[in-house]
């Protein structure tokens, strides 16, 4: 295969990653250029037949596809992918969102786990302002290997979903909220100080990084 890493001047491509990882090198599409992004998309395209790109805009988005014609664009969740047509997914990554405002990232979760192979659940606008909503998907919360939760606010649901489960629990704070909520840090705040202690808590608005970890625990759960 010779060098793993393609030198393009403003990007170093890890070629590597699939193998050391289970996954190609994933790009982060906000503050680069539309034309830097096709290029990266199209040189690992060709190495792996594979593609995620994440926090792309329409302009990315169109640049890839001229690019990579076969890619696909999520204008909601701002991903752009590409997976091989006999891509497998197994197991049950269960994705909770707690209001419609937080979708966007509840998407970026989804959509990244199914990349790397998850079977994805969702269960959407289950927010604590009506408990019975939540209280009432126990069975589906309890199917699941591993579960994103998504919540801005105050970000309260995933210590109710830790309470009701025995499994992991990737909780996810949104930048959604009124003055108070400082952009998503209330919520990061409340996750933090969950007392259900199967909550790990990731970075505000990052459904990429939940989604991610949660596809590789799921992986890992089926292997056992």
């Amino acid at each position: 295969m010779g060098d793993p890493t393609e030198i393009l001047g403003y990007a170093r491509i890890d070629h590597d990653r699939e193998r050391r990882c289970g996954f190609p090198e994933v790009i982060y599409a906000e503050r680069k250029t539309p034309e830097e992004t096709a290029a990266i998309a199209a040189r690992i395209v060709a190495r792996s037949g594979t593609l995620l790109a994440t926090r792309a805009s329409a302009a990315h988005a169109e640049a890839i596809r001229m690019a990579v014609p076969e890619a696909e664009w999520h204008p909601r969740s701002r991903i752009v992918r590409l997976l091989p047509k006999d891509h497998v997914r197994t197991g049950n990554v269960t994705v909770v969102c707690a209001g419609t405002a937080d979708l966007p990232v509840a998407d970026e979760a989804a959509l990244t786990a199914d990349a790397l192979g998850a079977a994805v659940t969702r269960i959407n606008d289950v927010g604590v302002a009506g408990l019975h909503r939540i209280l009432a998907e126990q069975e589906a919360l309890r199917a699941a290997r591993v579960l994103v939760v998504v919540a801005g606010m105050e970000g309260a649901l995933p210590s109710v979903v830790g309470g009701l489960v025995d499994r992991p629990v990737v909780a996810v704070p949104t930048s959604v909220g009124y003055g108070a909520s400082l952009g998503g840090i209330a919520a990061l705040l409340g996750m933090l100080n969950a007392c259900a202690p199967n909550i790990t808590v990731t970075n505000i608005d990052n459904g990429f990084g939940a989604g991610y970890v949660a596809a590789l625990i799921n992986r890992e759960s089926g292997r056992s």
